[in-house]
Parts: structure tokens; sequence; C-alpha cells
């Protein structure tokens, strides 16, 4: 019985090794199917006007929206960044724009400046990639009080959530780093 306990053991960490091993040796040309990029010189340019890596922004804008300009949620966020519309109205305002409308936030352009705003203003509030990301996707207000709380993130989904902007990121800085370098 040992010996089969041990034969299997040894059979899931080899699987285990080899899944690893499958993941970080992933050919460019898959890579690049799997993680598509759209909008590079929209993302370099946002990316550098609030010093954000456009690795990172590139991440974001895969796990909100794997670059489909029209997405839509359930929860009502719109674009590429998937911004609820009072969030993009409160930063058109901060920002100085003026006359908002839902619909811009189907203009890449606009879409992608708000949420690097947006991204830019979280990492600047919380110092923390990991926490601005979980702001991001479960809201300052929930971020807040677990931090108060000392609880870490509390929403398994959120915390799926940075997991693959963290992994898309490496992604995108091996795959993608012609396109987004210069930023």
């Amino acid at each position: 019985m040992r010996r089969v306990v041990l034969a299997v053991l040894l059979l899931v960490a080899a699987g285990a090794g080899v899944a690893a091993w499958a993941v970080s040796s992933e050919p460019e040309w898959y890579q690049r199917v799997r993680y598509p990029l759209r909008y590079e010189t929209i993302v370099r340019a946002h990316a550098r006007n609030y010093d954000l890596s456009p690795t990172l922004l590139a991440a974001v804008i895969y796990a909100e929206s794997k670059f489909d300009a029209s997405a839509r949620s359930d929860a009502g966020a719109v674009g590429l960044m998937q911004l609820l519309p009072e969030t993009a109205k409160g930063i058109a305002i901060r920002t100085g724009g003026d006359g908002f409308v839902v619909d811009d936030l189907l203009d890449p352009e606009i879409n992608v400046r708000y949420g690097s705003w947006y991204l830019r203003n979280l990492l600047d509030r919380y110092e923390d990639l990991s926490t601005a990301l979980a702001a991001y996707h479960a809201g300052q207000g929930n971020v807040d009080r677990w931090r108060r709380e000392g609880t870490g993130i509390q929403f398994p989904e959120t915390q799926t959530y940075v997991n693959r902007v963290l992994e898309a990121e490496e992604v995108y800085a091996d795959a993608y780093a012609d396109e987004l370098s210069g930023a």
C-alpha cells in the first residue's frame, strides 16, 4: 500500500511539474492567440500619461473585457476597462470633462484614459499593486473594510481576478515586448 501511495504522489508531483513547465514555456504564438492585444497605441499612450506599466494596463484590459470595446457587464460596467458609468462620470468631472454620456465609454480612447486615471489613483492610494487591483475589481469600500479588519481579500472572485491580472501581465511582457515598449 505504501508503494502505491508513493507512486501516486510521485505521479501527481510530476504532473504538477509538467503543468508548471507547460505554462511557463508556452510558445509566443500561443500566448498571442490566448492573450490578444488591440489598441496598443492607446495603451502605450495612457500608460505613459499615467505612469503605468503598459503590460499592466494591457493585462487589466484583458481581464476586464478581453479587448472587446463594446463589452458590457451584468453590473452595468462598460467598455475595455469595464468602468461603471458613475465612476466614469466622476473621473470625467475630476479631469475637466463635461457633457459625459455613457456611450463615451464605448470609445476605446476615452475608456482607457478614464480607466488608466482610475488605476493610477488606486495605486497612489493603496501603494500596493494587489490591493489596487482588488479595489479596481471589488470597489474601494470593500478594500477599505478588509484593511480595517485586517482580513485581506475576502471575495474569492476578487483574489482570482488579482491573480489573473498578474499572470496576464507576465504574458503581455513576454509575448508583446516590442508592441508595448516605449511607454
